[in-house]
């Protein structure tokens, strides 16, 4: 086993012309993240140094098997945290043979998007808390409750410290460093309501930078959990009952807002939201209906109301956003499994481009 651990952190420092780049991407269920390593020379700085990628599409969902071929464009590289050195994680997107997103490949509009003049002028900034809960391998229940029991109730876990309230703290310090490695802006960490429960804090990131950073920090922390023997769930509500569900609050500001008078376009960017609050909700997430019932902090799903300070509201704006008279807006109905592709630029569309 030394030996077998002496080869895991084999220092690779000492051929830097060949780099090992790990191609990221997202599978059919559009959750579920796949990855393949290759080898090529290196140093490799800008992902259009390269090349395409390709695999079995029908073993992921996403093509039939007599035209199974799925293409892989390189679009965001991160430092591996795994293997260090020269070696690179890099997040792609997917098209068929012939050029075109297919279905699961949200990157491309949200790409679309983010290039149009006035959201670039906009410069739209995200800070996104993603939540997730660590559960028991064999058992798929949370981290720290008994099989087939439960803890006492929610109040004593909330960025709480001591082994009988925080469980998987080691996974969730190791993905907070493994973050901070790979340049992704992962701004904090902290644990939930819900015993097993944690949050981490990415941004802020502008555009579409946000989506990748968000995905390749899934990819982190799955393959840290992997290592321990956990299984990470971004269920927005894995237990019925009385505990919270798993959000991933989209925190959002544009130029506009951020400069003297940005409250009232605040404002005018809530009343949007309001008026296409259901288009927002059907891209917000798989099984949201169970997390957006009007407790546990969130509004129902049904429901579109903001307020100040209000976390039992659709849109929370900040005290400090209010007396500053600009700022930014918290939307918090994303589920914890929403794509922040489909949802950072569905917020910029709404609230820059759509003219009601």
């Amino acid at each position: 086993m030394s030996l077998l651990n002496d080869l895991i952190n084999l220092d690779l420092s000492e051929t830097p012309e060949k780099t090992i780049v790990e191609y990221i991407w997202i599978g059919g269920s559009g959750m579920d993240l796949r990855s393949k390593a290759r080898t090529l020379p290196g140093p490799v700085t800008d992902p259009s140094q390269l090349p395409k990628w390709n695999y079995d599409g029908s073993s992921t969902g996403q093509a039939p098997g007599e035209d199974s071929e799925v293409i892989l464009y390189p679009q965001a590289i991160f430092p591996d945290p795994f293997r260090r050195g020269n070696h690179i994680l890099v997040m792609c997107d997917t098209y068929t043979p012939a050029g075109e997103p297919i279905p699961t490949n949200k990157r491309y509009n949200a790409a679309k998007t983010f290039s149009h003049p006035d959201v670039v002028d906009e410069e739209p900034w995200y800070g996104i808390e993603q939540e997730y809960t660590l559960l028991q391998k064999d058992v798929k229940w949370p981290l720290g409750w008994p099989v087939g029991g439960f803890p006492g109730p929610q109040g004593p876990y909330y960025c709480a410290i001591g082994a009988d309230k925080a469980f998987g703290r080691e996974i969730v310090d190791a993905h907070y460093k493994a973050c901070l490695y790979a340049g992704i802006n992962i701004s904090g960490i902290n644990g939930e309501v819900m015993p097993g429960q944690w949050e981490y804090q990415v941004g802020p990131s502008v555009g579409i930078s946000a989506g990748d950073q968000v995905w390749v920090s899934r990819y982190i922390l799955e393959r840290i959990a992997e290592i321990a023997g956990v299984v990470v769930s971004f269920d927005p509500k894995p237990i019925p009952g009385d505990w919270n569900g798993a959000g991933a609050h989209t925190n959002y500001s544009t130029k506009s807002m951020r400069e003297e008078g940005g409250f009232e376009v605040i404002k005018a960017a809530i009343d949007k939201l309001g008026l296409k609050h259901k288009e927002h909700i059907a891209a917000y997430g798989e099984g949201n209906e169970r997390r957006l019932t009007g407790r546990h902090e969130t509004a129902n799903i049904d429901t579109f109301l903001w307020g100040v300070a209000n976390r039992g509201a659709s849109i929370r704006v900040g005290r400090d956003t209010e007396k500053a008279g600009k700022g930014y807006f918290e939307d918090r109905r994303p589920a914890s499994n929403m794509d922040p592709y489909a949802v950072t630029s569905m917020i910029a569309e709404t609230t820059i481009l759509w003219k009601p």
